[in-house]
């Protein structure tokens, strides 16, 4: 029998009878021209491929495969996989009549060795139970090799794709039906797996001698996929490096593919770390951060894959290394698909262009993000859509400190005069109306006060001074956090200091004048608001330097459902002042998600809040410091916590290069060494592991330049505080 009629036989036949039978002897002498591709194989009624997303099975996976029926619908996908690898194989037969005869006996081999496959698959489902053909079956492979265009497609997308991949659902199931005493399909699936090394090993053969020579296996095996095929389709469940290596990958090839990760069907957001965006608000194009704030943020780049799920794309200018890759990888943490920038812009070039995108989430909006992300608006789908497309100044006044100013005042003054309709939806249980919270909430005077004007600011430091405060901080409304600001110390008004402020009221700064208070603990509360509202993501500590510059977030047990009980310690209040402390930021919640939709704005935002202790010794809270409608630490390690064992205490914090100098290492690389030998991770908990004790370096230590973005995990909060530095453990420790 001519090879040419065999591989029709197998394309085209109805009959799972045809398209299984091999004849014991091949010819190829007329080849004949190519075949155009049909939209579908040939198939019995029963195995015709079902519409993408139109009744199709789940996948079983391992649930429940003590029961023979449910082993039988697993074995049913398998059976399809098979048969349609042996439906394209015919097809590559077709297709490319003039390929070499060597390449082609070998695509004949394995494509009687599928056929085997099939059999075996068909004759074990039956015996479970299942005929084949009774639950719906997938075409998705078929249409994600058959457009394939030459050869080096097919070895690809195939054999370096699909049946790579099934080295490790060979094992992993095999393993699985082990476990449940089904002996006999295990030992299918080990025969399988010894025959998906030769494919692999056959394909990788030919795909070696087709690349370009200064090409490596991993550059032109991700040049040559075509979307949306991408080397994530290359893996499976866990990643089988011994059945790699067999086959003939190397060990650097093997490398890459552990951490690439791309979207296999959900749609992807997009997210990426632009930390800039207030200053280009304040400023326009004339802001430029200095050196030392660029490098820092070069560092810091890849922070957002922290924030997004495996799924989803961080963009930046150099994608992080596969060595600083696998460590995450291997703390439990999925990785998500990296794109890197050209210049400071997306590559008009880049597949993404022509992606559907879930949502775009910088981690601020700006006019900075919109720059970057525009190209990418027509992509964005559903709801969120128009969201990310209106950036406007009621947005922009967010980011202003004297919004986060007025908002408290106006929160304090409704709270004084009683109004407590307009303070909660519920007035019965409304914190800010109750007698007692006088005594622990900082009052109207102690919130910030807005100034235009020179005058204005001489006014507002003189009331504050008659009242007895003698230190007072002025701030920008719009700037940087820790920079933009003068601190007033001395009785009197210094001529430096007065033309400091002259200046930046003259050139259309609005500045903020509040009394400096005796911070005794800083924390943040974590929100994200939806268009069903706003959502608590949790509550975090929080410890900046002398000059109001972060340093670190620290969390405590059940963080994401309340506020840290270091907080509520602090006030000698009659009764459960946590409690009380609750209801009054959920009147703030309902105050600030009606601010929020009026001015449409959507996205993380942050509350910053602190304790204070007044020269009388007390303590009182200011529960709005600032707002920031952004990602910050704060979100990002909540985020983190996400990967903690439950009952776990977290730190986040960024080490500088000069910190580590300090504690007597001569570089970032070395004092990462040092604290993964202080702190080693321990993991606990299947399938995925999480942090039960340990630090990991978030950002790569051989790259870092400026600082480390380190994550810590303890059982106990002031374990931590040898990561905070002794200068913190007062606050630690309350």
């Amino acid at each position: 029998m001519e090879l040419r009629d065999f591989a029709e036989q197998v394309l085209f036949a109805t009959t799972l009878e045809e398209k299984l039978r091999c004849p014991d002897v091949l010819t190829d002498a007329r080849p004949g021209s190519p075949l155009v591709t049909p939209g579908a194989p040939g198939r019995p009624p029963e195995l015709l491929f079902k519409p993408p997303g139109s009744g199709q099975s789940g996948f079983p996976g391992l649930r429940r495969l003590e029961q023979q029926r449910e082993r039988g619908r697993l074995l049913h996908f398998f059976g399809n996989h098979e048969l349609l690898a042996t439906e394209l194989m015919a097809l590559v037969l077709l297709r490319f009549p003039e390929a070499p005869t060597a390449f082609r006996r070998g695509v004949l081999q394995t494509l009687k060795d599928e056929q085997i496959h099939t059999r075996l698959y068909i004759e074990r489902m039956r015996e479970c139970g299942v005929h084949f053909g009774e639950l719906p079956v997938s075409g998705y492979f078929w249409r994600s090799v058959s457009t394939m265009e030459n050869p080096m497609d097919y070895v690809a997308a195939l054999s370096l794709t699909f049946e790579q991949a099934n080295l490790d659902f060979c094992r992993y199931f095999a393993q699985g039906f082990e476990a449940v005493g089904d002996a006999d399909t295990a030992r299918l699936l080990e025969q399988i797996y010894r025959d998906e090394i030769r494919h692999v090993a056959y394909g990788l053969k030919w795909f070696r001698r087709w690349k370009k020579p200064h090409e490596s296996d991993w550059e032109a095996f991700c040049r040559q996929l075509k979307f949306p095929l991408s080397p994530q389709r290359a893996k499976g469940i866990k990643l089988n490096i011994e059945g790699r290596l067999a086959a003939g990958l190397d060990p650097g090839f093997i490398a890459e593919l552990n951490v690439y990760s791309q979207s296999k069907g959900r749609t992807p957001s997009v997210f990426v770390f632009n930390p800039f965006s207030e200053g280009r608000i304040a400023q326009g194009r004339a802001f430029t951060p200095v050196k030392h704030q660029v490098a820092l943020a070069k560092d810091l780049a890849n922070l957002p894959q922290f924030l997004c799920q495996q799924d989803d794309i961080v963009l930046l200018t150099k994608r992080p290394s596969v060595e600083f890759l696998s460590g995450i990888k291997q703390a439990g943490f999925a990785l998500p698909e990296f794109v890197e920038l050209k210049g400071q812009a997306i590559d008009p070039a880049s597949p993404l262009s022509e992606r559907k995108i879930g949502s775009l989430r910088p981690w601020a909006w700006g006019p900075d993000s919109i720059e970057l992300l525009e190209p990418l608006f027509a992509n964005v789908t559903g709801e969120e859509r128009a969201a990310n497309q209106r950036f406007n100044e009621n947005i922009a006044r967010l980011y202003s400190k004297a919004w986060s100013a007025g908002l408290l005042r106006s929160m304090l003054s409704r709270c004084r005069r009683g109004d407590e309709a307009q303070v909660s939806r519920e007035p019965s249980q409304s914190l800010l109306t109750s007698a007692p919270v006088e005594s622990w909430l900082c009052t109207e005077h102690e919130a910030g006060v807005a100034v235009d004007d020179l005058d204005s600011a001489l006014g507002a430091i003189e009331a504050i001074r008659r009242r007895g405060h003698h230190k007072i901080v002025v701030k920008e409304a719009l700037g940087l956090a820790g920079h933009n600001a003068i601190r007033l110390w001395e009785p009197k008004l210094l001529d430096a200091q007065r033309r400091w402020i002259a200046h930046a009221v003259h050139n259309g700064r609005r500045l903020v004048v509040e009394p400096w208070l005796e911070r005794e603990l800083d924390f943040s509360v974590q929100l994200e608001m939806t268009s069903r509202g706003l959502k608590l993501s949790g509550y975090t500590g929080l410890i900046n330097d002398p000059k109001g510059q972060f340093r670190a977030n620290w969390t405590a047990p059940n963080h994401d459902r309340r506020i840290p009980t270091n907080v509520a310690a602090l006030f000698i209040e009659p009764g459960d002042i946590a409690s009380r402390l609750q209801r009054l930021y959920a009147d703030i919640f309902s105050l600030l998600e009606a601010e929020l939709q009026q001015v449409g704005y959507l996205g993380p935002i942050g509350i910053d809040a602190f304790v204070y202790r007044t020269p009388e010794g007390n303590c009182r809270l200011k529960p709005i410091v600032e707002i920031n409608p952004r990602y910050t630490m704060g979100r990002l390690t909540a985020e983190l916590m996400k990967h903690a064992c439950p009952g776990g205490c977290g730190l986040f914090r960024l080490v500088s290069r000069a910190m580590a100098r300090e504690e007597g290492f001569d570089d970032l690389a070395a004092y990462s060494r040092s604290l993964s030998q202080r702190f080693p991770l321990q993991l606990q908990g299947e399938p995925v592991a999480k942090i039960f004790e340990g630090a990991l370096c978030l950002n790569d230590p051989a790259e870092a330049q400026e600082c480390l973005a380190i994550f810590q995990v303890s059982r106990r909060l002031d374990a931590l505080v040898d990561l905070g530095g002794s200068g913190e453990r007062r606050r630690l420790e309350h």
